[in-house]
């Protein structure tokens, strides 16, 4: 039996500002530092014990892991970084904030962006200094898909499923329990793949900041269960007030 848990990071100061993130590398909120830890001290409370860690390119997704594994007193155990599960690339949209976003051009267009499986938000020039071509930790991955201008979902699917199977399915294998720490769309993006999620159910997949979600695998990777280290009603809240940032 193999155990992997995913976690969105915690709050970051864009989340509270409620504004398009993307590859924007913003830090944790007080609150996301909350729930970080948090999250720690319900996976020790669960008798879970990692071996082996992922997690992005990204100070909000790093500093959650690292405060998770600290909580557990497991900041030793290795932890490889990817630039490959970093969040959707938003394209021009990162900085924006998403009610404004919305008021200007409608709810359901700011929904296809934000959710849908292959609308792309609009496109981020090369020239501006915003484009992970102009970056240094993205130049040195040299990879073509390494420097999206804007990614749909099915883009970002792209980049890290081939890394699930090649890099995260042996070390699964090999140690028994992992976690990763990433974002909203590269974990629905595992989340879309080995739950079999259909392109257009995805789209109300509304993953909460900070709570651990468990995924069990028998030997042969087929998975046994799924669930979220929460109550029904706090998982509930989160979830809504994920759905409900961008709308009018």
């Amino acid at each position: 039996m193999y155990k992997l848990v995913l976690v969105r990071h915690g709050e970051s100061q864009w989340n509270k500002e409620n504004r398009f993130t993307g590859w924007t590398d913003i830090d944790l909120s007080e609150r996301g530092i909350k729930e970080a830890k948090e999250a720690g001290k319900i996976l020790k409370e669960n008798g879970f014990s990692f071996r082996y860690g992922y997690t992005s390119y990204l100070k909000r997704a790093i500093k959650t892991l690292n405060y998770i594994l600290e909580e557990m007193d497991e900041l030793w155990i290795p932890v490889e970084k990817t630039w490959r599960l970093n969040e959707k690339h938003y394209g021009t949209l990162q900085g924006l904030n998403k009610r404004e976003t919305a008021e200007k051009y409608g709810d359901e267009k700011v929904l296809l962006w934000r959710r849908s499986f292959d609308v792309p938000p609009p496109s981020l020039p090369i020239t501006d200094e915003r484009h992970p071509g102009n970056s240094i930790r993205y130049q040195l991955a040299n990879a073509k898909d390494a420097t999206p201008d804007t990614e749909a979902l099915k883009d970002t699917i792209n980049r890290i499923i081939p890394y699930w199977k090649d890099n995260i399915v042996p070390t699964l294998k090999a140690h028994k329990e992992v976690i990763i720490g990433a974002h909203g769309n590269s974990l629905r993006a595992i989340v879309k793949y080995v739950k079999n999620i259909s392109n257009e159910d995805i789209i109300s997949l509304n993953l909460p900041t900070g709570i651990p979600y468990v995924f069990i695998f028998d030997e042969a990777m087929n998975l046994q269960k799924d669930y979220f280290l929460a109550d029904e009603a706090t998982l509930k809240a989160l979830m809504e007030e994920v759905a409900n940032q961008a709308k009018k």
